[in-house]
């Protein structure tokens, strides 16, 4: 017995365990969600590719006439003059940013107050609220936006624009400051209109991909803030906020791709001006997507080459946008927490 305590001398070699070869013994049911997983995955990105693939060729004609200055013209008139997308893609950028500056703010809020405040009733409430919202048809916030919603803003434009109209992008042109014989209508169909609207479409979104996130900071590091005496506002903004980080910025890059896009809402709303119009609360703008929905019932075949031109623009812009999303989630702890 006591031959088993002997330590081994200390210049004998050391025994190291041979190693396992670990074999995952997938079942059948495995192999066959496996396969159905890779075969969505990989279907998806065929179907992109197609998208891709068709919109360029469409749109080889025009772009092989335009040239470089397809980037650059602002006019749009396949048929008898030059065109371009230079107005038309600054018109969709700054709609976006709009939406994306209004939507983030109310979908960080409501998505800490549904993982965090609310009560366990009110919380599976809001959740469905928030997620009905988001099934809500296009066409429906445009009618809300073009007969309801301009009309009661048109103040905050008016009140931005005189107290801000120093700072180019909030000057109205042709309006002086705290003039009362202002028309109303220099204020109407603007990006900062459409972009309020397009805003509580994607708040949803964004609302949704944070309060998953905010949902899974781990409850340890919940537990020790709270040991160490953080109030739950201290909690959140120690615990929470920073492991949900990438998920905001996820969901806030998601609301932007489908901001970019977004037609029939734009469509119903704004006032079609190709010039680079950067003044945000004035009178008229245009998008690539309206361009589209509106032009392409009269296009000429050339015509219609051109759009499809607008339409692969739009296309990288947004494959863009998702995927620059997609990393900075996939880098974040909360992108690896949902992944694993």
């Amino acid at each position: 017995m006591s031959q088993d305590l002997v330590a081994p001398p200390a210049d004998a070699p050391a025994v190291r365990p041979a190693r396992r070869k670990l074999v995952a013994n997938a079942g059948p049911a495995d192999k066959v969600y496996r396969g159905v997983a890779r075969g969505g995955g990989s279907l998806v990105l065929v179907l992109m590719a197609l998208v891709g693939t068709f919109l360029a060729y469409r749109a080889w004609e025009a772009l092989s006439q335009a040239g470089l200055s397809f980037i650059t013209t602002e006019q749009w008139n396949p048929d008898g003059g030059g065109f371009g997308i230079a107005a038309v893609i600054v018109g969709t950028v700054l709609i976006a940013i709009v939406s994306v500056v209004v939507a983030v703010p109310l979908a960080m809020g409501t998505a800490l107050y549904i993982s965090e405040y609310a009560p366990r009733w009110l919380k599976r409430t809001m959740i469905a609220m928030v997620d009905l919202m988001a099934a809500v048809p296009s066409v429906v916030f445009g009618l809300w936006g073009a007969f309801f919603l301009q009309w009661k803003i048109i103040d905050l434009s008016r009140w931005i624009a005189d107290w801000f109209g120093w700072i180019p992008i909030f000057k109205v042109g042709g309006v002086e400051r705290h003039d009362p014989l202002a028309t109303m209508t220099a204020y109407t169909s603007s990006t900062f209109i459409a972009g309020v609207v397009v805003a509580l479409m994607v708040a949803p979104i964004a609302c949704s991909v944070m309060r998953e996130a905010f949902g899974l900071a781990p409850m340890g590091e919940r537990e020790g803030a709270y040991a160490l005496g953080a109030t739950r506002w201290g909690m959140i903004r120690s615990v929470v906020l920073p492991f949900g980080r990438g998920a905001v910025v996820g969901g806030t890059m998601l609301g932007l791709g489908r901001a970019l896009g977004e037609t029939i809402a734009v469509v119903m709303i704004i006032s079609p001006r190709f010039e680079i119009q950067p003044r945000v609360l004035e009178h008229g703008t245009s998008s690539v997507s309206s361009l589209i929905a509106l032009r392409y019932g009269e296009a000429s075949p050339f015509g219609i080459s051109a759009l499809m031109a607008a339409g692969v623009a739009l296309f990288v812009l947004t494959l863009l946008v998702n995927f620059v999303a997609a990393f900075v989630v996939s880098r974040s702890r909360s992108g690896a927490m949902s992944e694993a």
